[in-house]
């Protein structure tokens, strides 16, 4: 029982005095950009597959169902 008490004693400590934490600037700036990033990758990939023509329930089949409708 003792360990466990030491040890989250000891967690404590670390969590309080030795983790650098972010500003609340740094963080915003860092949301930011997780955000923006979330971003572009969804357009990509909502682009890839418009372009490839995944969704095949639609009138667009796409590049490739063009092509497999050629062969």
């Amino acid at each position: 029982m003792n360990k466990i008490i030491l040890y989250f004693k000891e967690v404590v400590e670390e969590l309080t005095h030795k983790v650098s934490w972010p500003t609340r600037e740094e963080l915003q700036s860092s949301a930011i950009v997780v955000m923006v990033a979330s971003l572009l990758i969804a357009i990509t990939i909502f682009l890839m597959d418009f372009v490839l023509g995944i969704n095949s329930n639609s009138i667009w089949k796409g590049l490739l169902g063009f092509i497999y409708d050629m062969l």
